[in-house]
């Protein structure tokens, strides 16, 4: 290359830089950057950040989850998006829509069905609570009924939004008992509760309180004995090492897609998966829109919309959904995400995270009078802990110490005050927990 551009010596690439400022050979072994090694993107990031906080406050990052995770986002993702061809070009649901466009989105399509191994997956909805949503709607379509079994530990803020989408059609909400030990849903309650006028039965996998309930593959069976469709409501990362939905016999899958390179965008804008088997009757009542893959008139290969079930698109009294717009840079960035990652890549991010929050509950349980995991079913990333004290007193503890940490859980189903869901992902290093760990442990053992 120096030869290419006429240059002797990469030393002259620098001959503008005065002597005097210039690192000599013998500095290199100064140099904190690097540590003997190359970095990872994260670290040289979070280098950056510990330069910085010289001049201001270092941050740790936010300890919360419940729906939407702190996780790192590669600066190439960042990139690609702010393409203009991406950034300025308005959802596709015009026929002219660009090519380019719409491959993006069918590799978006493709990505996330191959992750959650069912067959057709559209693009896309606005969160995981409109999703439900949707699919709830989509169920009462389907089935003609209108009650929906929900395990008692569901979402808050998922479970309200549903409401509000089928509420004005008739749809109720039914709670179903979860195991106060483990986390786990209770077969025998959901059994007497699954009778004929059950449109579909909802399970988080994993539980909104992080559990990962053995009983997920059990639930679907429970609802195909009553003709109810069965719904899962996915955290994408963590299928990665756990068995994805369509090996557990899932009809339709709605999730999180912000795990999957957004950001944490004060409230937005996140992005809705919404996956189901290959059942034609499901594929016509899906929501949204489906970039398909065919051939044009000289056999060349090319992108079209092949479903498109918005009142703009038919006849408004046959249309199964009035958005009218989707995520589609989100889910760009999302198939740009797992593109980067790979599945190698994303198995060893899971487990990453299944290490690291798995090392925090195991700290936070040697502090007197803590419980951590609340719930002794298996957790990935999410998990419930009880504290001595009031979980909002911790809480505002830690704000006083510079730590955004913990979900109150006093309100849903039978947690006290004194408990609160904690999560920890990629983006917290071991100093991190520590830091969270010792303040905890500050505040106790007053």
């Amino acid at each position: 290359m120096l030869e290419y551009i006429g240059v002797g010596d990469v030393s002259e690439l620098y001959k503008d830089i005065p002597e005097d400022v210039r690192f000599k050979a013998r500095d290199w072994d100064m140099l904190p950057i690097g540590f003997g090694r190359p970095l990872s993107e994260i670290e040289v990031s979070r280098h950056m950040d510990e330069l910085f906080s010289r001049i201001s406050p270092p941050r740790v990052p936010p300890f919360m989850g419940g729906g939407v995770w702190p996780h790192y986002v590669p600066e190439a993702v960042r990139y690609i998006i702010s393409r203009a061809e991406f950034l300025t070009a308005y959802t596709p649901y015009q026929a002219e829509v660009n090519q380019g466009l719409m491959q993006a989105l069918f590799e978006y399509q493709s990505l996330v069905a191959e992750l959650l191994e069912m067959d057709v997956v559209n693009c896309s909805m606005y969160d995981w609570s409109s999703a439900l949503g949707e699919a709830m709607l989509m169920a009462m379509r389907v089935t003609g009924r209108r009650v929906f079994l929900v395990p008692e530990t569901m979402n808050p803020r998922h479970r309200r939004v549903a409401e509000t989408y089928v509420k004005p059609h008739g749809g109720v909400l039914v709670d179903v008992r979860v195991d106060r030990e483990m986390g786990y849903v209770d077969l025998d309650d959901l059994s007497s509760k699954a009778l004929g006028d059950v449109a579909a039965v909802y399970m988080e996998y994993p539980h909104y309180t992080g559990v990962v309930d053995v009983n997920v593959g059990h639930v679907g069976d429970v609802a195909r004995r009553v003709g109810a469709l069965y719904i899962m409501g996915v955290e994408p990362i963590s299928m990665a090492i756990l068995k994805p939905p369509g090996r557990l016999g899932a009809d339709i899958v709605v999730g999180e897609g912000q795990p999957l390179g957004l950001s944490l965008n004060y409230g937005g804008p996140y992005l809705g998966i919404f996956a189901v088997r290959w059942d034609g009757n499901l594929v016509r009542n899906m929501p949204g829109r489906i970039i398909g893959l065919t051939e044009d008139a000289q056999g060349r290969r090319a992108f079209a919309l092949i479903l498109q079930t918005r009142e703009q698109h038919i006849r408004r009294a046959k249309a199964t959904s009035n958005i009218t717009t989707n995520e589609a840079l989100m889910a760009i960035a999302v198939a740009s995400y797992l593109s980067l990652l790979g599945k190698t890549g994303l198995v060893e991010l899971a487990k990453h995270i299944w290490y690291k929050s798995h090392y925090a509950a195991k700290k936070l349980s040697e502090i007197k009078g803590v419980q951590a995991p609340l719930l002794k079913g298996e957790f990935v990333m999410d998990f419930t802990v009880r504290v001595p004290v009031k979980a909002l007193e911790l809480k505002e503890w830690l704000k006083r110490h510079g730590i955004v940490a913990g979900i109150p859980l006093n309100g849903l189903a039978w947690f006290s005050e004194r408990d609160l869901l904690l999560t920890v992902t990629e983006v917290h290093s071991r100093e991190d927990i520590d830091v969270l760990v010792s303040s905890v442990e500050a505040l106790v053992s007053r």
